[in-house]
Formats: C-alpha cells, sequence, structure tokens
C-alpha cells in the first residue's frame, strides 16, 4: 500500500481511502485537497515524480494542470467585472479593438468565457512556437471569422480560451493574465499556482507521464477526430518553453491545494482565509448559464457558464461549477455546501480528453466526508 501524507480530518477519511486506492491502482503521484467554509479539511499527497518510483511527490511537488488552469483565467475575468473594470456583457472590441475584424465587432466577452464565441482553433496553421508568442496568437484570432454565429452554438475553446480572454485582461490592466493573477489572486491568497512558469520552480515540477495509448490533442474535435491546431503532445508539457511561455488555457503548474485554495473564494462568497478577492454578487456570476446543449467540439452535453462547466443534474447541489484537465486532473465548487475539492496527479490516463474517473472518486468520497 503507498503511503500518503499530509492533513485530513476524520469526516473526510474516505478521502484519503480514496487517494490510497488510486496510488495503489493508477496514479504515479498525485495530491488532492478539499476545503470547507474556506480553510482546508483535506491536504493529502503520495506517490512519486517519476514512473521508475524513485523521487517522492512531496508537500510542495506540483505540476502541469493542463484545462483546470482555465478556471484560475475565468476567476481573473469574474474579478476584474466584480471591480467594475470589465463589463462581460460589453463587446470585446471595447477593450480590443483589433478583435472586431472579420464580422467580431458584435462578439460579447462573456461568449469568450462561455465557449460560444465560434474561436475554438486558430485557422492559420499554428506551430508551439506561434503559440508561446503572445502577440502572434492573439492577433491571428482578432484577425480570424467566426466558425459560426457567436453565441448561437457551444464550442469547446480548449487552447483558444486562454489566449482570447487572457488578451482581454491584458487591454484591462496592462499586465499579462500569468502577472495579473500571480498579483491579484495567488499572492493575497497564498496559493502555488503559476500560469507561466518562473525556471526556481522547475526543481518542484512532477514531469507529465503521457498515457500509453493514442490521445487526441487536447485541442482537437473530438467528434471529427481533428488534427489539433498546433499539434501538442503530451510531453509538451515537460518542456522549458511550454513552462516559461504563458497559456491561460492550459500551462498553470500547481497542485490540489494550491487550486482548492483559490477556487475557494467562489464556494465561500469572495473571501477566503481573511481575504476578500470578489463580493457575493461577483461569484454568483460564475454560475450564469452561457450555453446548454451539445458542445460541437467535445461531442457531449454541456452547460457552460462563465468560464466553468454547470451542474448537469449529476451534482448533490444545483450551485456547482468545475472544470479539469487533459489526462485527469479536476476542480468542483459547491456553492451550497461552501466546499472546494481538487485533484491534481502527473500521470495521464485517457484517451479521449473528456477525463477519467480518478477524480470522480475522490469527489465521490467527498461528498461521503461531507454527509457523514
Amino acid at each position: 500500500m503507498v503511503e500518503t501524507f499530509g492533513t485530513c480530518t476524520d469526516q473526510f477519511a474516505p478521502v484519503r481511502e480514496a487517494l490510497t486506492a488510486s496510488l495503489d491502482d493508477k496514479d504515479v503521484g498525485a495530491s488532492v485537497a478539499v476545503f470547507l467554509d474556506g480553510e482546508p479539511v483535506v491536504d493529502l499527497w503520495g506517490g512519486h515524480l517519476d514512473e521508475a518510483r524513485t523521487t517522492a511527490w512531496e508537500r510542495d511537488t506540483i505540476t502541469n494542470t493542463w484545462s483546470t488552469t482555465k478556471t484560475m483565467t475565468a476567476l481573473c475575468a469574474l474579478v476584474l467585472a466584480d471591480r467594475g473594470e470589465l463589463d462581460l456583457d460589453a463587446p470585446v472590441a471595447r477593450y480590443w479593438p483589433e478583435f472586431a475584424a472579420n464580422g467580431k465587432d458584435d462578439v460579447l466577452v462573456r461568449q469568450l468565457l462561455g465557449h460560444t464565441a465560434g474561436l475554438p482553433t486558430w485557422d492559420e496553421p499554428m506551430t508551439l512556437e506561434n503559440l508561446y508568442d503572445w502577440p502572434t496568437a492573439t492577433a491571428r484570432l482578432a484577425a480570424q471569422a467566426p466558425a459560426w454565429k457567436p453565441g448561437t452554438e457551444g464550442g469547446y475553446h480548449s487552447v483558444t480560451f486562454g489566449h482570447l480572454v487572457g488578451e482581454v485582461i491584458h487591454r484591462v490592466t496592462g499586465r499579462t493574465p500569468g502577472v495579473f493573477f500571480a498579483e491579484e489572486i495567488a499572492g493575497p491568497l497564498d496559493a502555488d499556482f503559476h500560469i507561466g512558469l518562473p525556471a526556481e520552480h522547475d526543481h518542484r515540477v512532477a514531469p507529465v507521464i503521457p498515457p500509453a495509448e493514442r490521445v487526441l490533442d487536447p485541442d482537437a474535435a473530438l467528434p471529427r477526430d481533428r488534427p489539433g491546431n498546433p499539434h501538442i503532445p503530451p510531453v509538451t508539457a515537460n518542456t522549458e518553453a511550454w513552462r516559461r511561455a504563458e497559456i491561460p488555457a492550459g500551462n498553470g503548474h500547481g497542485n490540489a491545494r494550491s487550486v482548492a485554495a483559490v477556487q475557494s473564494l467562489l464556494a465561500c462568497g469572495g473571501t477566503a482565509r481573511g481575504v476578500r478577492l470578489l463580493s457575493e454578487a461577483g461569484c454568483e456570476r460564475a454560475l450564469e448559464e452561457q450555453f446548454r446543449g451539445m458542445d460541437s467540439e467535445l461531442g457531449v452535453p454541456m452547460r457552460w457558464g462563465m468560464g466553468y462547466g454547470l451542474h448537469s443534474g449529476q451534482m448533490p447541489n444545483p450551485r456547482t461549477c468545475f472544470w479539469g484537465g487533459w489526462g485527469g486532473s479536476m476542480v468542483l465548487v459547491d456553492m451550497d455546501a461552501r466546499m472546494t475539492m481538487a485533484y491534481v496527479m502527473n500521470r495521464m490516463i485517457d484517451a479521449g480528453g473528456l477525463g477519467d474517473d480518478r477524480g470522480f472518486l475522490m469527489l465521490a468520497a467527498a461528498y461521503e466526508g461531507l454527509s457523514g
């Protein structure tokens, strides 16, 4: 049996059991956290950084969380909206004039957050170097025509989401999204999460372990199985170029503790551990439904809120929002229970981009503890 470390209240013992079982079975290294009323009741980790299991996963180990990063970028937009600096119902072009090109003058900021803007990928062929070059990647999106009439269809903007929402943040604040997040959210909350990882943290990173199966690029449309643009092999996350770039849709580095620490803001009406960054009304905006139906990119039914997936009938409480990352990481915020659960690991398992059951087993264990 793999040993787990950290703290866990007796009430949430099922979460420790779930993590232990996962480390004994599918996981190499992982962490899980549950925050209740903004305070940690579960902060656990275990396993190893490498598949050979020679280096232990430590308390401060972090790893690439893929699309769980989107919840951080969305939170930045919600904070700016709550401060009155960003109108989510305004045209994107109010803040980013070049974006009005090619029939996008009426696209709204909330349509970027709700995956309905019609820009799920780049039309022009993109290299990884293009992706890392912020001015190039954003200028191409600004010049592009939407793939559908914005607001009429939902289609997961798997990589473009970060550059679209991130450039709005940049135009409003004069800071890149990674810098804004670090200074205005992670810093005040003392959360060890980074969008664009400084070299000083490299020694703490658990490299991503790709799945054995053939996997789809996270920017691929699952129903059509088209190649991603750019193509992003899982091992890309282990390169220096990926870590240093700001990719606010997918290169956030952290662990379960830091993910839950940040997102617990939403669970607690905008205040966590004595730090208020949002009003209660500002938190509620995350739950505003932007789309309900079949997501044309994911090929599954989805409800999109303001940057988060929304409760779809399978959660105990309706006022929940969530999202996860390619390969298995996830975070869920339950506003009724004032609970946040996060799971972060280094081994990717799923072959299709829609996740596996590890995070959901952790979530079920958290709800078992909550009801116990």
